[in-house]
């Protein structure tokens, strides 16, 4: 996802657009406001391990995205501006599924003038919890 356009300009948290890693994956933020980002993304077998489901990796990725972009949002909305990148992505896979569409949703749990820390939790279609993660972020000014 990207918060700044190529002329420096930043876009508003509507206007996040999936770039990079984030249009491979797939991932669309659905919702952004700076106290929660809700993203999706659609399982297909490039997502797939060996074993025919998702990749670890795949829900770690969702969540250092899901939380660098809330990070961002809330720099903007705080006026402190600047961009926030990832640190720390603690992440723990509870379920784990070959299809479907795949929802993370941010909160935060500490936000400041430094350093951030977002919780994002990954649900499969009927909103059973697939993942769980903390994403500490340093912002940069």
């Amino acid at each position: 996802m990207s918060a700044d356009s190529n002329d420096g300009q930043t876009f508003s948290a509507a206007d996040l657009k999936a770039v990079g890693f984030d249009a491979t994956l797939g991932l669309e933020v659905t919702s952004a406001t700076p106290d929660e980002v809700v993203a999706q993304m659609t399982i297909d077998p490039k997502h797939h391990q060996p074993y025919g489901i998702v990749h670890g990796g795949v829900y770690c990725a969702i969540a250092e995205s899901v939380a660098s972009i809330s990070g961002v949002v809330w720099l903007i909305d705080a006026g402190l501006g600047g961009k926030a990148v990832g640190v720390n992505n603690s992440t723990d896979f509870l379920k784990s599924v070959p299809s479907g569409v795949i929802t993370a949703r941010s909160t935060p749990v500490h936000r400041g003038k430094r350093q951030q820390l977002w919780q994002v939790d990954m649900s499969d279609d009927a909103g059973q919890l697939l993942a769980t993660s903390r994403v500490r972020l340093q912002n940069l000014a």
